[in-house]
């Protein structure tokens, strides 16, 4: 099975490239099967890994940046793959 962590923060105004290098940064206690930086407008950066394991695996995470730059707590999501093709 294929499960995706998906981590978003939203920067203090202005902040945004510092919350990108600062994801970048982070290094997981092992190596997901693959890992994705995303930046979106309002200072919003997304990371998503992805692994085989369980659904309900203990897995490493991103941890929660420094609060002076975030705006809000940090949203994290869990999904699993459910098959590659339209009939999947």
């Amino acid at each position: 099975m294929t499960v995706a962590l998906m981590w978003e923060a939203r920067a203090v105004e202005g902040r945004g490239e510092e919350l990108l290098a600062w994801a970048r940064r982070q290094r997981l206690a092992r190596e997901p099967l693959r890992r994705e930086t995303f930046r979106a407008p309002r200072d919003r950066v997304l990371v998503i890994t992805w692994w085989d394991a369980e659904y309900d695996a203990d897995l490493p995470e991103l941890p929660d940046p420094d609060g002076v730059l975030v705006t809000r707590p940090v949203h994290r999501w869990r999904f699993e793959s459910v098959g590659g093709g339209p009939d999947a």
